[in-house]
């Protein structure tokens, strides 16, 4: 949608710039935002009080939200022996050791997530390090997914956990859902979101962690949301 058409500055029009809005406030205002021809994906982006160009500082972590993301996960999985047929009895969508390897280096990238158990992990960097890692999809214990436990991530991750990470700017993007949730499950995503922030504040990072918090649809205006409730030391 342009930015200037008609239609998005009458979507704008319903939001007053001059307010910060509460997370329920704002999440009832989802649906006359929305307005596309298709289920829009509601996004938080929250300003962190961080100096991203510092490592310790930056901000990574998982939360699973507790009414998932409205959206389908197609989950790979890396794994060998029995935990090839563990990972698709929890519904992964595939599974496989060097021979999956072999399939994403020749091109194969039907998924949106990839899971790895810890004996896998040498083979995965050493050929899909630099076709995952700029995709985000290289498996990293602190994202959840390298571990032992397939049944667990893959369920996690189908359930609607999420990972966050800042940007360069120090900035947090995340989905909370989609336009047709009701408005409430919003809230209790969003709610989720900041908490898993809060625990994810570097030591080092001092002074107002939680800076500013908008929201908005894939095609729609943001809406600037009340810090109340959120970190604020």
């Amino acid at each position: 949608m342009p930015k200037h058409g008609k239609r998005y500055r009458a979507l704008e029009g319903k939001v007053d710039r001059d307010k910060q809005y509460t997370i329920d406030e704002a999440a009832a205002m989802v649906k006359e935002l929305a307005t596309a021809k298709f289920d829009e994906t509601v996004e938080i982006h929250v300003r962190l009080g961080i100096d991203p160009r510092k490592s310790d500082q930056n901000v990574r972590g998982t939360v699973s939200l507790p009414h998932g993301t409205g959206r389908s996960v197609r989950v790979a999985v890396i794994t060998k022996g029995d935990n090839i047929a563990a990972a698709e009895a929890a519904g992964a969508d595939v599974a496989g050791g060097d021979e999956l390897i072999e399939r994403i280096a020749g091109g194969f990238m039907d998924f949106d997530a990839v899971v790895a158990t810890p004996d896998m992990m040498a083979s995965v960097g050493q050929k899909l390090a630099r076709l995952l890692g700029p995709r985000g999809l290289l498996p990293n214990p602190k994202s959840g997914t390298v571990g032992p436990d397939v049944t667990g991530m893959v369920s996690s991750l189908k359930a609607g956990r999420i990972e966050f990470r800042n940007d360069k700017t120090g900035v947090i993007h995340a989905p909370i859902g989609k336009a047709s949730f009701d408005p409430a499950n919003l809230s209790a995503n969003f709610a989720a979101l900041v908490s898993a922030l809060e625990g994810a504040k570097p030591s080092s990072a001092k002074g107002q962690f939680i800076r500013t918090v908008f929201m908005t649809t894939t095609m729609g205006p943001s809406i600037a949301l009340s810090l109340s409730g959120a970190a604020q030391s």
